[in-house]
């Protein structure tokens, strides 16, 4: 029997040394050097071209699909078949105070330090050395191995999408780039802007009004704007407003102070040239998660509701907070849902901006279980929108995706979770997507310990050694039985 584990301390330091080289190429996408063989841009060609020559090194075919993707095979089978492992090479900007300079990759205290570290590139490295091993070993396979390396995981994978026009897709496979044991489904996304349309009567009527008798609205609303990128929870938020009597200003301020400290909240508040700037710190998080943030802009509206403001920023603020206000799940919505594969549906809105001689609309990033339909959704939410002059934009729409547990690579990637650490190997979902979505029978396997912290995407971004060499071993065992494998008879 092998000893998975022994094999890769054996490879320790090559592992490390060629993780080190992909580590330092600041691989982030750049359009502004894109090129023929380099689409997204010089340094993540450079990365690709990097991970080929290592494939080329090692003895494996390899193929350059126009520098969209580009892969490794192991293997001696006539057939067209094959599992896969799915790693990205492409990383975000390293923003954000670093203790070592981002791509100079840098041990602390068991801990590897780099962007791309634990998002993609170590995992990718650990699952790369994998294979490398039983090819080293000599090992029989029915079914060939291919390594799929893509480039635009962090942004769009059109890398994927122009794999799928060009290659058969595999039996089954994996990619190293969520958490451990296994993240066997992807809710369903919806992706759009919520457009509020011009006034249809006086803006100095407010819509609050049920009696029907118009009143002039004391406040006026000049500007709103909160967030800045979609899938995630507004950090900061900010309101520009005035009002018939400008003396009125410092009571709306005082009020403003007293609402933020009986929400807990950070505020503040300035009267500048016969204006009231109203600020709002929230504390940010992932869209796929909002309930574990503290949105800046909806606790902002919340105050904001409360005063009557002209006619079409009373339906802007109206309808956010009766919709989206404390409700991450879609119960004023009338959309809630949940099912046993993956969980609930979510929403945030991640952008809300008003102006009056502008764009005014909120943005929502929506992930629902894979057994719901957008179309129910979407008909739910411009329904009650409506009633307030809103319009769903045309949205970005990605179907749910799950396989499911009866499936064999399902019990082959338990068995070798469980017998290699001793621990459940529970199935997960998550409201984030991998590429597993772009392959039909898909998974995440690992990298993330369950209980362990991930900084992706953060500051000091990293992965601890031990679980990196854990990994590759699982990697590696896992492989090797998917390649040995009898699928064809769930297909």
């Amino acid at each position: 029997m092998i000893n998975w584990q022994d094999e890769v301390s054996k490879r320790k330091e090559s592992l490390f040394e060629d993780l080190y080289g992909l580590l330092r190429i600041p691989s982030v996408k750049d359009g502004q050097t894109s090129e023929p063989g380099a689409p997204m841009g010089k340094e993540i060609g450079r990365a690709l071209d990097y991970m080929l020559d290592l494939a080329e090194r090692d003895g494996f075919r390899t193929a350059n699909l126009e520098g969209y993707v580009g892969y490794a095979q192991l293997g001696d089978s006539e057939s067209d078949d094959y599992v896969a492992v799915l790693g990205h090479l492409d990383v975000v900007a390293a923003t954000g105070d670093w203790t070592s300079p981002p791509y100079e990759p840098t041990m602390r205290e068991g801990k590897l330090f780099a962007r791309g570290a634990i998002d993609d590139k170590g995992p990718t490295l650990a699952a790369y050395y994998g294979m490398k091993m039983i090819k080293e070993l000599g090992l029989s396979l029915q079914h060939n191995v291919r390594f799929i390396f893509g480039t635009d995981e962090e942004s769009g994978s059109r890398c994927m999408a122009r794999y799928r026009e060009t290659e058969k897709l595999p039996l089954a496979g994996f990619t190293p780039d969520a958490d451990f044991p296994i993240v066997h489904a992807e809710k369903g996304q919806i992706n759009t802007r919520i457009m509020l349309g011009k006034r249809t009567s006086d803006p100095s009527v407010a819509v609050r009004n049920v009696a029907g008798q118009g009143t002039a609205a004391p406040w006026r609303l000049l500007s709103f704007f909160g967030g800045g990128t979609a899938n995630m929870v507004p950090k900061s938020a900010r309101a520009v407003l005035t009002a018939v009597e400008t003396e009125r200003l410092s009571e709306m301020a005082a009020a403003y102070s007293l609402y933020c400290e009986s929400r807990g909240s950070k505020g503040a508040a300035r009267i500048e040239a016969e204006q009231l700037v109203l600020s709002m710190e929230g504390k940010a998080a992932h869209g796929m998660e909002p309930e574990l943030g503290i949105n800046a802009a909806l606790e902002l509206v919340h105050f904001l509701v409360a005063h009557s403001f002209q006619e079409e920023a009373e339906r802007f603020l109206r309808c956010v907070d009766q919709y989206l206000f404390e409700d991450y799940a879609g119960e004023a919505l009338g959309i809630a849902s949940a099912d046993e594969i993956s969980g609930a549906l979510t929403i945030n809105s991640g952008i809300l901006q008003y102006e009056p001689d502008g764009e005014s609309f909120f943005h929502i990033n929506l992930r629902y279980p894979v057994t719901d339909e957008a179309s129910r959704i979407l008909e739910g939410i411009a329904e009650r929108v409506g009633k307030y002059g809103f319009v769903i934009e045309p949205p970005l729409l990605k179907k749910g995706h799950h396989v499911a547990k009866d499936h064999p690579m399902i019990g082959i990637l338990q068995r070798v979770y469980q017998e290699m650490t001793g621990l459940a190997p529970v199935l997960l979902s998550t409201g984030g997507g991998t590429y597993a979505y772009h392959i039909g029978n898909g998974v995440a396997f690992g990298p993330l310990f369950p209980g362990k912290t991930s900084l992706a995407h953060q500051a000091d971004e990293y992965i601890e050694v031990e679980d990196l060499l854990l990994s590759a071993a699982m990697y590696a065992r896992a492989i090797y039985e998917l390649a040995n494998a009898d699928f064809h008879e769930e297909e």
